[in-house]
């Protein structure tokens, strides 16, 4: 794979230089000292993963991802050497495109050696990932709606929600939206690392009325809360609307994997639901919103406009798998007139 290194610090630089050189099966191709550069490198030559530092003189790295984004979209991993004072930033920067966050390896040393293994991890998982066409297709046609059917057993609606790059700006967005006394339970599973998880969870209860809390083993979806995937495994229903974690194949490129909790609902969820698959680069979640549909559940994707990378919901409207294709700013209100 070509990578792409944007840092302003010689010594972060030859660090992470060497860790590509490392592998024998990565080009390091260009480097940029600020997020200005980068955005004309991305333009000159695109790699296909950009390493993005965030504090940097002249453009920082969450406006450099907005305008990569923007203009020649490609996958980037913030990496940084501070992801505690970077959280904020982080988060903005995942708003905009970039896919996810690590960091940066130390030069010497066991937690060097353990976070270049991490970072090459996840460079290797980003190049699994399908490419995205920057024209995208003419949307299909939509079916006649599902009728729905009845999922008694459950008193409390469950709204299931699946998002990956772009996802913590449109998770904000929901929330801000949804008022405290709100009638159902959500779960979020977003493609994050666990490290990165309980910084997002805080994050997200900034932003809403509703009580925000990392899923834990055995919880039970309630009314008014809402619980984000906070493992590096996956977050399922196991059975009697009880939430766990599963580890899955050692060859999952999503972890969390949306479509293995969309498909634990149609599984094992005896209650109403309604599926919500946002911006994200790949097709993970396209699949199991689909299974939703089939299964008498509404179903939403976000629609392209206002994507900051419209892969998941775009495969999701492929396979006629959304009831409703709306805008982000659109979707609490339609979440509320569901439930209403």
């Amino acid at each position: 794979m070509k990578i792409g290194i944007v840092n302003d610090t010689p010594m972060m630089v030859e660090v992470l230089r060497r860790v590509i050189a490392e592998t024998g099966r990565h080009e390091l191709i260009w480097i940029a000292r600020d997020g200005q550069e980068a955005v004309q490198m991305c333009a000159w030559q695109l790699p296909d993963v950009v390493l993005m530092d965030l504090l940097m003189p002249k453009m920082d790295g969450v406006e450099a991802t907005r305008r990569i984004m923007q203009d020649t979209p490609c996958p980037i991993l913030v990496v940084t050497s501070d992801m505690g004072t970077s959280a904020g930033k982080i988060y903005e920067a995942m708003g905009h495109g970039a896919l996810d966050a690590t960091q940066t390896p130390a030069l010497i040393g066991a937690a060097g050696k353990r976070d270049a293994a991490a970072l090459i991890e996840k460079i290797d998982n980003l190049g699994l990932l399908p490419p995205e066409a920057v024209a995208p297709p003419a949307r299909p046609r939509l079916p006649p709606l599902v009728t729905p059917v009845s999922h008694d057993g459950g008193d409390v609606p469950l709204v299931a929600v699946g998002a990956s790059a772009g996802g913590p700006a449109a998770l904000s967005v929901i929330l801000k939206s949804i008022p405290r006394g709100f009638p159902a339970a959500m779960v979020i599973v977003q493609h994050i690392d666990a490290a990165f998880a309980p910084g997002m969870a805080e994050w997200l209860q900034q932003q809403c009325a509703l009580q925000v809390r990392l899923a834990e083993e055995g919880d039970r979806p309630r009314r008014g809360e809402v619980l984000l995937a906070g493992s590096n495994k996956h977050l399922v229903f196991k059975g009697e609307g009880m939430l766990g974690y599963t580890s899955g194949s050692p060859g999952d490129v999503y972890r969390p994997s949306v479509d293995m909790f969309f498909h634990s609902i149609v599984k094992h969820w005896q209650g109403e639901a309604t599926g919500v698959l946002l911006t994200g680069m790949g097709r993970d979640g396209a699949a199991g919103l689909k299974a939703l549909r089939d299964n008498g559940y509404h179903t939403i994707a976000q629609d392209q406009k206002s994507c900051a990378v419209y892969g998941m919901p775009k495969a999701a409207v492929a396979l006629n798998a959304a009831v409703d294709v709306l805008p982000v700013t659109g979707i609490a209100a339609r979440l509320q007139g569901i439930l209403i």
